[in-house]
């Protein structure tokens, strides 16, 4: 079964606005990703986001395209500096495929806890609005594939 994470867009500065909205370009950039992972056939049974706003929009770029049938939630685990082992603890216990939405530093830290079983490895960079398909295999996880704004 495939699980999904994705950084959220870009957002705007915040001394512009302290609730960091996605900016013009970054509400682009997620829905040129989301198109592509709709084009790939990419199924979630639910999109997760860590509550704050920019994350929020994002998951719900992404769930008008991929439509998953449990719509959008929060998830507690998903913040910038949360413990990654939280995520990958939820993710274990899935019974259907879903995607977590969240920010830098833990969507490195999550994806290199998933395939190096340490939160300190490296196997990707999320860079705003990349999404990025990983397996299980064994007690690991495999890296399959990203998706990313400008990078085909």
């Amino acid at each position: 079964m495939d699980f999904y994470l994705a950084r959220h867009g870009e957002a705007v500065a915040d001394l512009i606005d302290p609730s960091r909205p996605l900016t013009r370009a970054g509400r682009d950039d997620v829905e040129r990703v989301a198109r592509l992972a709709a084009e790939r056939a990419v199924q979630v049974s639910v999109i997760y986001h860590s509550g704050i706003l920019r994350a929020g929009q994002t998951a719900e770029i992404f769930a008008a395209h991929l439509a998953p049938s449990g719509g959008v939630a929060t998830l507690s685990g998903l913040r910038p500096e949360d413990d990654p082992s939280l995520a990958a603890a939820q993710l274990a216990v899935s019974k259907s495929p879903a995607m977590l939405v969240g920010h830098l530093p833990h969507m490195n830290r999550l994806a290199a806890l998933l395939v190096h079983g340490d939160a300190e490895g490296d196997p990707i960079k999320f860079i705003p609005a990349m999404m990025a398909c990983f397996s299980r295999v064994g007690s690991l996880w495999k890296l399959n594939w990203t998706l990313a704004p400008y990078v085909q």
